[in-house]
């Protein structure tokens, strides 16, 4: 297949838009699932399991459907997408989703989350496979390495503390708790901090443009988000640890 850099590019930009608008849109109010439901009444919901599931797929069928297609043979860009992109969306699509206890789903919330994940899998599958040009000492690279670890250290620190959050309430319960272990002990949004690092990662191993755009996105979409997690654990619990930021540990 052909490089359509003009597209790629177009997307690139309008995922970093897409990452601020959502960024001044909700300044005020967060998305309205789990405990922000109560922010704005949605209207149809689905099981989280189901709506987890059908929200994440995408972002792994579409590269992986881009890889079979391809006539290329093995490349940096298909192992780096193997080997990041599709291990990450594998996990969220067929293990967390399999496993969060999470509130029902709004409907309109599910199907924005599905277009951004099949946008973003045509996007990095598409550059990747058939855009990005790595030279045979790219593996030796320090941003490759560096990239790398940051993007399983991420992985690691994202699925712990899922992990810990899940573990918190029994089936069925709708209780909140104050989390803590891993890196809850220094951050209220320990993992929203674990996938910002993976994204990040993940652009410096692949020193890229769509990358870097969905670092930027996923930052401006879940950094609120671990803000709001943090004053609603301050304003719920009045002995929640008075040292503990909301996203960076000692910084905010």
């Amino acid at each position: 297949m052909h490089c359509y850099e003009d597209l790629v590019n177009f997307l690139s930009c309008g995922i970093i838009l897409m990452g601020f608008w959502h960024l001044v849109h909700h300044k005020k109010t967060q998305a309205s699932y789990g405990r922000h439901m109560g922010v704005c009444r949605p209207g149809k919901t689905i099981p989280a399991k189901l709506a987890w599931f059908l929200q994440e797929m995408p972002a792994f069928l579409i590269p992986l459907f881009l890889m079979l297609t391809s006539d290329k043979p093995f490349s940096m860009g298909k192992n780096l997408l193997l080997g990041t992109f599709c291990i990450h969306y594998f996990h969220r699509t067929f293990i967390y989703s399999l496993l969060t206890r999470g509130t029902p789903f709004p409907l309109c919330v599910m199907m924005a989350g599905g277009f951004t994940c099949s946008l973003n899998g045509f996007l990095q599958g598409h550059y990747l496979l058939h855009c990005a040009h790595f030279d045979d000492e790219w593996s030796a690279d320090y941003r490759y390495r560096a990239g790398l670890l940051l993007f399983y250290v991420g992985m690691v620190v994202n699925i712990h503390s899922d992990y810990i959050l899940r573990n918190l309430r029994k089936p069925g319960e709708a209780i909140y708790m104050i989390p803590t272990g891993g890196l809850f002990k220094y951050v209220s949004g320990a993992n929203y901090l674990g996938e910002i690092v993976e994204w990040f990662g993940y652009a410096l191993a692949t020193w890229s443009l769509p990358a870097l755009a969905f670092a930027v996105f996923s930052l401006c979409f879940i950094g609120p988000r671990a803000y709001y997690h943090h004053r609603f654990y301050q304003e719920k619990f009045k002995d929640y640890p008075k040292l503990r930021k909301a996203l960076i540990p000692f910084i905010f």
